[in-house]
């Protein structure tokens, strides 16, 4: 897992796994302790499981909580099932792509 961010972006390109957990979630919380609203763009993630989709589901959670505000940009077809499949989807804001773009 790579993360690289630009300003109040933070993304990640790889592996979304429980291996990259704690790498994942220290630089989500570290962005949002410095801006009110952060994306997390996964449009370069490979792959995905449960595990690292709940970190980011309780980071949204915990944004929303103090006043902040945190979104899904990039979700491949995979991403989105398994948010669907755990019914993650229903804490999270996934950025719906812009429609004829591409």
């Amino acid at each position: 897992m790579h993360i690289s961010t630009d300003g109040a972006t933070v993304r990640l390109v790889g592996d979304l796994d429980v291996r990259s957990t704690t790498e994942v979630r220290t630089a989500v919380y570290e962005h949002l302790a410095h801006h009110e609203h952060v994306v997390v763009d996964l449009s370069a993630v490979e792959g995905a499981d449960v595990t690292a989709l709940r970190v980011l589901a309780v980071a949204s959670r915990a944004a929303d909580l103090r006043g902040g505000h945190l979104t899904l940009r990039g979700c491949g077809p995979a991403v989105r099932r398994l948010l669907h499949l755990s019914h993650l989807i229903r804490v999270v804001d996934v950025d719906r792509p812009a429609l004829g773009v591409g």
